[in-house]
């Protein structure tokens, strides 16, 4: 069996240190971003996973130290930040750490809510908004692939859209984005969504999730234009949910109410506000 890739932020950083400090010579914690827990062995000069050599106390406070970084096991043994340069958009993409699954920063916004919740349960939220749906889903902005992992586990299959390959690289070291790449269900395409969905036939999908970055950074994909292509494209009786922002935000007051109104001018019916999800869910009749 090959062992994973070891992958740590501060939040198994920290309580390492403190182990420590307190003389302990065993702990738990966890090799993969708190996806799973081990217990770990503390020597006078570090600590083992199982499976792995052995972390420099050095190593764990220079991760605990970096409050915006996940870290990764090295081919020369060493700790790496998980970040990459996009040449696609000509930006930093890199993983952040919070208590549970990460998010992902680009240009240093993160793609996910982490006031007040975690990127996994704002993920549900936008799942709980849509309904889960049991036939064919389009995941429009794949990201960590959070949403495709949770929609998958209902749906007969999910197609997700990412459009930059840096965004890929950076989920493929990210433990919680595993199935995105294992599941058989989950088909990945690559390109940007507003072109990608003109290829599906009219009626594919039985729920669409659209979760774009936010406005400033892809407009096209809250233009009437695209939300006409989300309507040809969800199947009578489908239902939709745009991921929008904060709703009691001044841009996000002013954005939902836009959306609401090409999303009704598009041939969408019972549109409505879901707040707990930042976003506004959508049917198409028939």
């Amino acid at each position: 069996m090959v062992t994973a890739p070891l992958v740590i932020s501060l939040f198994q950083a920290r309580p390492l240190l403190d182990a420590r400090k307190k003389g302990l010579d065993s702990t738990v914690s966890s090799p993969d971003l708190g996806v799973s827990r081990v217990r770990v062995e503390l020597y006078t000069e570090g600590v083992v996973f199982p499976g792995h050599e052995p972390l420099s106390w050095d190593g764990l406070e220079a991760v605990a130290r970096a409050e915006t970084s996940c870290f990764m096991r090295g081919d020369d043994g060493a700790l790496v930040k998980i970040q990459a340069f996009s040449e696609k958009t000509d930006r930093p993409v890199s993983l952040y750490p919070t208590v549970g699954a990460p998010t992902v920063l680009v240009a240093g916004r993160s793609m996910h809510r982490i006031k007040g919740t975690d990127p996994w349960a704002d993920t549900v939220q936008k799942i709980k908004a849509v309904g889960a749906g049991t036939g064919r889903v389009l995941d429009t902005c794949t990201g960590l692939g959070y949403t495709a992992i949770l929609a998958a586990r209902t749906a007969a299959s999910v197609e997700t859209v990412e459009f930059d390959p840096k965004v890929s690289d950076i989920a493929r070291f990210n433990p919680w984005s595993r199935e995105l790449f294992d599941n058989p269900k989950i088909t990945r395409h690559f390109g940007d969504s507003f072109d990608v969905i003109d290829g599906f036939p009219d009626g594919a999908f039985s729920r669409i999730i659209h979760d774009p970055p936010e406005f400033a950074l892809a407009g096209h994909l809250y233009s009437l234009e695209f939300h006409r292509k989300l309507f040809r494209a969800l199947a009578k009786g489908g239902r939709l949910f745009h991921y929008i922002g904060n709703p009691e935000s001044t841009s996000g007051k002013r954005n939902t109410a836009g959306v609401i109104k090409r999303l009704k001018e598009a041939g969408f019916i019972n549109v409505v506000e879901a707040k707990a999800a930042f976003g506004v869910s959508a049917r198409k009749g028939g």
